[in-house]
Parts: C-alpha cells; structure tokens; sequence
C-alpha cells in the first residue's frame, strides 16, 4: 500500500504514526513545506520558554526509524485523482493508493492600506517568529498593535506580556473573543486586560497604515483616531487551504467535507484537521474546528481507516482554552445556546460561569476565572469529560443549576471516569508519540491517590 500526506501538523504526523501501527509494511510518503511542528506550541517560543527545536514534532530520525519518505520543504501542487498522482513543486510526483489531505489554514489578510510594511506581519509560521524575535532585538519596549483579538490573538497578547512590550488590542466587534466568550464574560477579561496595563479597542476598524518619523506605523482607524506602534501582528482569523482540491471532485464546503470515517467524497482520499469540516459533537451540521486536539483524533482515525480499519469517529468537541494575561478563559460545546441554562457573574473578582442545557444533556459551557478557580480546581476537565461522554443527567441537571461550583458530584455519580477509561477513540489502547525532544523519557508525577481512583473506575 502506497500512503502519501500533505501536511506537516498535529493531523499529518499523527495520522504517519498511526498508519504504521496498522501497517508495518506499506510506503509511506510525507510532503510539508515546514517542518513538522506544533503551531500552538510557537507562543511558548515566542515568550521565551522553549526554544525552536522543542515546537518540532517530528525530525529526520523520527522519520527514518518509522520509514516515512520525506518531502519536507517541498510543496504539493497539483492532484491527478484519476491517476493517482500527487505533482510537486519541480514537476516529480509521488503515486498513492490512500492519500491523506492535511492542509491545514493560512491567516486572513484584511483589505488594509499599507499592510503590505514589512512591519506587519502574521504570526503563524516557523519563520513568522523569527521574523518577530529578530525585530524584538532591536527595541528595548517594542510597541506592538495587534489587529484581531479572536483566539490567536490573544494567545499571542498571552505570550508578548511576558516581554517588555507594550500591547494594544484592536477588534472590529464589539467585544474582544467574540466567537469564544458571550458579551458578559468578554467584558470581564477586557477589564482584566486593563489590569494588566493592555490597550483593548473594541468596535473599531483598521483602514490604513502608514509610516512615519523614526519608522513609526501609525494605524489609523475608521473614526479618525490614530495608535502608533513599531510592529503590527495580524490576527484576523483563519481559513482552509482548499487551493490543492480546486477543481477536483472532492465536495468542499467551509472546508473538506469527510464523513465519520474521514473519507471525502472520493475513493481514497481523506482529509483532517483544520482543513476538514466533519462530524460535531453538539452541532447539527458538519463542522470546521481548527483546534489542535480534534486535529490530533482526526489524524489518528484517518490513519487507522487508510490502514485498513473501521473506526467512526463520534465528533470533535468544540473547545477553545486561552490564557489572557493570567485569566483563563474556556469555551465548550454549543455554549450559544440551549433549552436552559445557569449564570453566574461576578465581575469583581473576575468569576464567569455559564453552563447550557439542552433537555437531559450539558451541551455547553463557558468558564471564566484566574487558574486556581478555574484550572486547578479541574473544573473545567471534569465538565469537558461530562460533555465528551454525554450521559443523561436526570437529577442532576437541576442539582447543577443550584450548584454550579460543585461539578464533582454528578461528575461522580453519573459515572463519567468509569466511561472515559473505559473509551478508546480506536478501540485500542494509545500508543505513545514516536518522537520526543532530545529523546526525553516523560516523567511521571502521578500520586498514589491518583493511581488507586484509577484502580478504582477501571473496569474489572
């Protein structure tokens, strides 16, 4: 069996891995124009805490030890469907009888004058952060504009008020996240942002950037009014790299569309990751989620069924975590809307919960609040593990009304540790990612008490 891929994130390399778990013989080719890396891992690289090797997912030995070909730095620009064929950048090509397309999105670039500087730039690839990293080493407080104050942008704000920067957030909507947070919990991580001396602009729009003494970028908005920065990062959303399947009988609609198993519409050829709109869990229709864990399982479940398998996958989770200065802000599922659902507000101490009901089911959930009251206490991990099993909630569901801030019982009763252990997304246990870096061995920090509540709901 000939297996070629066109990607090189979290979809691309967990589907080469899983394939060769199911198939210890067939030829696997691999083409990406970066090298394989994890996108959500360059703001830890942008603030300092890892260096450029530690965002790579896979390297020249990994790829050897799992006989993958590569084609890294190379780039695929034509498919011949009816041959069978994959033409690259230079005119060679690579024949495949399951091809795997991982695309990925590319950043969207708003019609502004002057955003063609070399100071404004996107954040997205390898070298947009060198790119960055290197014009940081000329200023002592570099003053940054970030256009776009969605998820991206603010993980990046996350990241640069690590450094000594001064940050200003510029959002065409009302509101900064808007399609993470609701207008309430968005209000409360705007003010945290002023406490963390972050310039939020909201309900405006950027409509020209111009130059000026000293290298100055002015940004004028649409009233008028003028904020001067020595870099602009764009962060107006992503969309699917459809270019590749221009043209060919793969049926696309906001992305790849591909059913329960992956497969697009034609024979052999499947696609995940941000480029895939495919099954949701809470959504009516098929979704486009650009997350790296639904990229990871669509990744494993493409690669299991182009090996021979037949797994369906259930739905991705709709889920966004962000980090905003220190505030972390978490939105699941269909948090839009519901038959019913619970709110709590406490503006003062920067305390949001929102959990949405539809029927006998959570369907969605918002969280906002600092680390301990919202991470640490494993709330949100525990309402994320209700949502993924979907147990009907009985009792429940008005318990959890009358108490939002103990997730712990019903999380208990309704059993949802004994269903997470018990499921597996192939119906196998996983197997651990072939590459590390520098060949580090994971530790294990897992207490006693950890180890004996698994002991406890693993089924006997």
């Amino acid at each position: 069996m000939r297996y070629v891929i066109i990607g090189g994130g979290p979809a691309a390399t967990n589907a080469m891995e899983t394939i060769r778990q199911f198939d210890s013989d067939g030829s696997i080719a691999l083409v990406s124009d970066e090298p394989a890396h994890s996108r959500m891992a360059l703001p830890y690289w942008l603030n300092g805490k890892i260096s450029r090797e530690q965002t790579l997912t896979a390297d020249d030995d990994s790829l050897a030890r799992l006989r993958v070909e590569s084609h890294v730095g190379r780039r695929a620009v034509q498919l011949d469907l009816d041959q069978r064929r994959v033409v690259l950048d230079g005119g060679d090509a690579l024949e495949f009888d399951k091809l795997f397309l991982a695309t990925g999105s590319s950043p969207v670039t708003p019609p502004i004058e002057g955003i063609d500087h070399p100071d404004v730039q996107t954040m997205w690839t390898l070298s947009d952060v060198e790119k960055c990293l290197e014009r940081f080493s000329d200023l002592a407080c570099p003053r940054i504009a970030f256009i776009g104050a969605g998820f991206v942008g603010m993980i990046l704000v996350g990241a640069l008020a690590h450094r000594q920067c001064k940050l200003t957030v510029i959002e065409q909507a009302d509101q900064i996240l808007p399609r993470m947070l609701d207008a309430a919990s968005a209000s409360q991580a705007e003010n945290w942002l002023a406490t963390r001396d972050v310039d939020v602009v909201t309900g405006a729009q950027v409509v020209r950037i111009s130059v000026c003494e000293g290298n100055d970028k002015h940004l004028e908005l649409a009233d008028g009014s003028k904020i001067t920065a020595d870099l602009v990062v764009l962060a107006t959303g992503v969309r699917p790299n459809l270019r590749l399947v221009e043209g060919t009988a793969i049926r696309t609609d906001q992305g790849i569309v591909v059913d329960d198993h992956l497969r697009t519409s034609v024979d052999s050829v499947y696609a995940g990751g941000d480029v895939a709109q495919g099954p949701s869990l809470y959504g009516d229709t098929p979704a486009v989620h650009a997350i790296q864990p639904t990229a990871v399982d669509h990744g494993r479940v493409a690669g299991a069924n182009m090996a021979g398998a037949d797994v369906a996958y259930p739905g991705s989770l709709l889920m966004n975590v962000v980090d905003v200065c220190g505030l972390q802000c978490v939105s699941y599922g269909n948090w839009q809307s519901g038959d019913d659902e619970v709110v709590i507000d406490n503006s003062r101490d920067f305390i949001y919960r929102r959990l949405v009901f539809r029927g006998d089911h959570l369907v969605g959930a918002l969280f906002v609040g600092r680390p301990h009251e919202v991470g640490m206490l494993n709330d949100i991990g525990m309402v994320k593990g209700i949502l993924q099993t979907r147990p009907a909630l009985g009792s429940w569901k008005e318990y959890l009304k009358q108490n939002p801030f103990d997730v712990r019982r019903p999380y208990i009763a309704l059993k949802v540790p004994e269903r997470l252990v018990s499921t597996t997304l192939l119906g196998r246990p996983s197997q651990p990612r072939q590459y590390r870096h520098g060949n580090a061995e994971p530790q294990s920090t897992n207490t006693p008490a950890h180890r004996w509540l698994l002991d406890a709901v693993r089924p006997s």
